[in-house]
């Protein structure tokens, strides 16, 4: 994990450039918005809806939805708790740090890898929920880095985690 450490020193600046609309209150208190909603509270608000909309066969959708979640938690909680990363403001005093984080470590994005993740499953089932979901999970990943939580590394594995948690999940069920 040395590799992520020394990772640190170049992404900075990217995090710094990022970080700078977040000093701006209306773009903080937005960002700030879309992440805590990026916790959970959007998603498991829309596995319960799913039934309501589709009936019960969408009982399956918001399972399988729930299951990667579980498996992408138990994942990502490993992965934070072996490789330590720093948290962007606690490498640099240059980052403007407003939101508090869930845990102490970085790597990898836990909000990104679920967005990812339950997006990914639940277009492959009902995809006209594109329009709202895409745009979600991409503002959810950025969040991250605004708000100094994470280094753009960090998001983009937890974006190929979610990915990779999501056709797994396909092949499993085939």
């Amino acid at each position: 994990m040395k590799l992520l450490h020394q990772l640190n020193a170049r992404e900075i600046p990217l995090c710094v450039l990022l970080n700078r609309i977040n000093r701006l209150r209306p773009v903080s208190r937005f960002f700030a918005g879309i992440s805590r909603l990026g916790n959970g509270i959007f998603w498991y608000a829309l596995m319960l809806m799913l039934p309501l909309i589709y009936g019960w066969p969408a009982i399956y959708v918001s399972l399988h939805m729930a299951v990667v979640g579980l498996v992408g938690l138990i994942i990502y909680k490993a992965l934070k708790g072996s490789t330590l990363r720093v948290r962007p403001y606690h490498y640099s005093n240059a980052i403007f740090q407003n939101v508090a984080a869930l845990d102490q470590f970085s790597f990898p994005s836990g909000h990104t890898l679920h967005a990812v993740g339950f997006s990914l499953v639940l277009l492959h089932y009902y995809p006209e929920w594109a329009y709202l979901v895409i745009p979600f999970a991409i503002l959810t990943a950025l969040s991250r880095i605004v708000l100094g939580l994470h280094y753009p590394s960090d998001v983009l594995m937890g974006a190929l985690m979610g990915t990779c948690l999501a056709f797994r999940s396909f092949l499993a069920l085939a």
